[in-house]
């Protein structure tokens, strides 16, 4: 996942966790919502996106869904597949887990990114829902002089990534309007994000830097971690000393973090993986690497710890723990975590996968072909291609030109014109 915040008045959310399954399309689950007169509820998801698996199994359950299901349409969105791919890009939606929610027009009501903790995302949503509002209802509303209504709409440019779109409307507004929700600290704070999201779009590394000074400057909980990597990148080619005093104060608040939200026994921050990564990324820039260490060896004691050994039991903790050990770059551990990944998750195409890429990289293409080949009994749309490419870089490895032929055109016959982008990787990689 990647960063987002929770939209106050635009906050939705929910996959297809219920016992019937749910309509097989967007265009499905709209003409269910037109005879019922009920808003849409999609959950864009995919079976790699650690951060889903999280909103599965602790939100997206339990008597507040129950609630949810019985006032809504609700469609889960597959990422990967040629729907939810063209609704992905109808919608802008950039990021998973995202959920968005639709009046039984199509029109959007308001969206929410990344994981989110019951206590959140669950008022949000009930708020969202009596509302009823469109973000054209709230734009209008907006330049009648609601501050609430314009700290809404930019939250909503922001959960779309669209920086400079954001400040465009904004500075659109009635002047006596921005005075009086230039005063306001919601408004304030979305302003800087929304320039922040704009200064990265456009690699402007300078301005990057400085807003991203201005956002930490606050109070942003969980969301640190996304702004911190957004810190990190754009401070990359400054001097050493420069990038230093930018980054130690990041060290001690995302300690903090760490200490406060998620090295405890009930974690407060939804996405513990981000805040961990962030925090060694901080370390390893500084040339802290006993510090690096320690964040990583206690983030991957503390999720085997609750695992208790069973890796089926949380899938987003098992997930966590294959990418701390891949951070700490502790191989052989990892290397016994794939094949029970494997066997905990029979029915996936993800861990077989990840592990036949990892011994590729490690040009032990003899050990992944055989992984990549299982992955592929299981991998449909996007992820067909993926691995694909895959298959077809450690068949040429081994020298079976013939054989990785033969991959790309059953793989291209499968998926007809889906996915130009990746399909033009799969060929590269045969021609390579």
């Amino acid at each position: 996942m990647k960063p987002a915040f929770t939209l106050l008045a635009l906050a939705i959310g929910v996959s297809a966790h219920a016992a019937e399954p749910g309509p097989a399309t967007v265009d499905a689950a709209l003409a269910q919502a037109r005879k019922a007169h009920t808003p849409v509820l999609l959950d864009f998801s995919a079976p790699w996106c650690y951060s889903c698996y999280f909103m599965a199994t602790h939100v997206l359950n339990g008597p507040e869904w129950r609630k949810i299901e019985a006032r809504t349409v609700v469609a889960a969105v597959d990422a990967d597949s040629p729907d939810g791919a063209a609704w992905m890009k109808k919608l802008s939606v950039k990021a998973l887990p995202a959920y968005v929610v639709l009046d039984e027009r199509g029109e959007e009501l308001g969206r929410i990114l990344a994981e989110q903790p019951r206590e959140v995302f669950y008022p949000n949503l009930d708020k969202i829902i009596a509302g009823a509002s469109t973000l054209d209802d709230f734009e209008r509303k907006a330049k009648a002089g609601s501050v609430d209504a314009v700290a809404t709409v930019l939250g909503s440019f922001q959960a779309r990534g669209e920086g400079q779109a954001g400040l465009d409307w904004y500075a659109s507004l009635p002047k006596n309007v921005q005075a009086a929700a230039g005063k306001d600290a919601r408004v304030a704070l979305w302003r800087d994000r929304l320039d922040l999201a704009r200064a990265a779009h456009a690699k402007d590394d300078a301005a990057t830097i400085a807003a991203a000074k201005r956002v930490l400057a606050g109070d942003i909980g969980c969301d640190r971690p996304y702004v911190v990597d957004q810190l990190l990148d754009a401070s990359e080619k400054s001097p050493k000393a420069e990038r230093d005093a930018l980054l130690a104060p990041q060290k001690s608040a995302l300690d903090t973090l760490l200490k406060s939200h998620v090295f405890v026994a009930t974690p407060t921050c939804a996405d513990q993986r981000s805040a961990v990564i962030a925090a060694a990324d901080v370390d390893a820039a500084l040339g802290n690497a006993a510090a690096e260490t320690a964040v990583l060896d206690r983030a991957i004691a503390a999720t085997r710890a609750v695992l208790g050994g069973d890796l089926g039991k949380d899938r987003n903790a098992a997930d966590n723990l294959r990418v701390y050990l891949m951070r700490a770059k502790r191989t052989d551990e990892l290397d016994a975590l794939y094949p029970k990944l494997i066997a905990a998750y029979p029915d996936d195409y993800v861990y077989p996968y990840r592990y036949g890429r990892s011994l590729l990289e490690r040009d032990r293409a003899a050990d992944a072909l055989p992984l990549l080949e299982k992955a592929a009994d299981k991998a449909y749309g996007e992820n067909r291609l993926a691995v694909a490419t895959q298959r077809v870089k450690a068949l040429k490895a081994l020298h079976r030109q013939a054989d990785a032929e033969q991959v790309v055109a059953d793989v291209l016959e499968q998926n007809g014109q889906w996915f130009p982008e990746q399909v033009k990787t799969l060929k590269a990689a045969l021609k390579s």
